[in-house]
C-alpha cells in the first residue's frame, strides 16, 4: 500500500499534478484518463513510477481504476456531501448538490417491531411499524441502502402512498408531521457480499453506516433508520459554533459532544 509519505519524490509530483489538475477542472469527475504509456510520457516519469502515483491516488480516492475491457484509470465521481447539522432527505440532499436523484424500492411491509427498533422508538412488543428498504441513486448510480421503521399507529395507511421520493416530505404534507432532531451514530464498516452487489461496489469496500432516530417537534420518536452510504461517494461534514466557557467552565479541558442533526 503506498500513502503520499512513501512516495518517492517523482511519485508524489505525478500525484501533486493529478490533483491540481482535478482542483482546477482540467480533469472532470468520471473522466477517463490516457493509458498508462501516454500517462508517463506526458508526466516524464517511468510507468512503474507512474502506477505508484495512481495507486496513492487509488487509495485517497481520488481516481478509479477498472478492470478489462472498457475499463482504465477514471477521475472519481463528485462526493455527496451529507451534512449532519440539518435533517433532510437524501433527494433534496442530492437536488441540492446537482445530482438527478432516483430510488428503487426494494421492500415495504408492515410487522411486529424487533427489540432495536421498540428500544430505539420506545414501543411496546405488541406494536407495529411500517419497514421500508429502498437503495438511493445519484445520477443514476446507486449511492446508499436505507432500511426505515416507522410507528404504524403515527402513520395509517404509510405503505399505500408513493415511497419513491422523500419520506420526510411525505410525513409533513400527509400527516403534518416534521422532523425536528435526529441522534446520528456514524461508523465504517465493510461491504458484505450482498451489499457490495447492491451499491456496485467490491467486497469489503468501506461503508458509511448512518443509525438514527429521529424526533418530531412535539418530541415523538417517529422514526428509526439504517442507512449504509457508499465510503468512495459520500463526505460527511458537520457545523458546530463556538461557545465562550462561563466562569464555572473556565478550569475545564473539555466537553463530550454528541452529533446531533437538527
Amino acid at each position: 500500500m503506498h500513502s503520499s509519505d512513501s512516495l518517492g519524490p517523482a511519485a508524489d509530483e505525478v500525484r501533486r499534478k493529478v490533483l491540481n489538475l482535478i482542483a482546477t477542472g482540467e480533469l472532470r469527475p468520471g473522466q477517463k484518463l490516457n493509458a498508462e504509456r501516454e500517462l508517463a510520457e506526458e508526466f516524464g516519469v517511468s510507468r512503474s513510477t507512474l502506477r505508484q502515483a495512481l495507486t496513492s491516488l487509488e487509495i485517497s480516492g481520488a481516481v478509479r481504476r477498472l478492470p478489462g475491457r472498457g475499463g482504465g484509470t477514471f477521475i472519481s465521481p463528485e462526493k455527496i456531501d451529507r451534512d449532519l447539522s440539518r435533517i433532510v432527505g437524501v433527494p433534496s440532499l442530492l437536488r441540492g448538490q446537482g445530482f438527478t436523484a432516483g430510488t428503487k424500492l426494494i421492500s415495504a411491509a408492515v410487522m411486529l417491531a424487533d427489540a432495536p427498533t421498540r428500544s430505539a422508538l420506545g414501543l411496546s412488543e405488541t406494536d407495529h411499524i411500517f419497514d421500508v428498504v429502498r437503495i438511493r441513486l445519484a445520477d443514476g448510480q446507486p449511492i446508499s441502502l436505507e432500511h426505515a421503521r416507522f410507528p404504524a399507529e403515527l402513520f395509517p395507511g404509510l405503505l399505500e402512498r408513493a415511497l419513491g421520493n422523500s419520506l420526510y416530505e411525505l410525513l409533513s404534507k400527509h400527516y403534518d408531521t416534521f422532523p425536528d432532531e435526529a441522534l446520528e451514530q456514524i461508523e465504517l464498516v465493510s461491504a458484505t457480499p450482498d451489499e457490495a452487489a447492491i451499491l456496485n461496489v467490491e467486497i469489503g469496500a468501506p461503508l458509511l453506516s448512518v443509525t438514527r432516530t429521529t424526533m418530531d417537534v412535539h418530541g415523538r420518536k417517529i422514526e428509526y433508520s439504517h442507512d449504509l452510504f457508499r465510503g468512495d461517494r459520500t463526505r460527511i461534514s458537520v457545523r458546530t459554533k463556538g461557545q465562550l466557557p462561563t466562569e464555572n467552565e473556565a478550569g475545564s479541558r473539555g466537553r463530550t459532544v454528541e452529533l446531533r442533526g437538527g
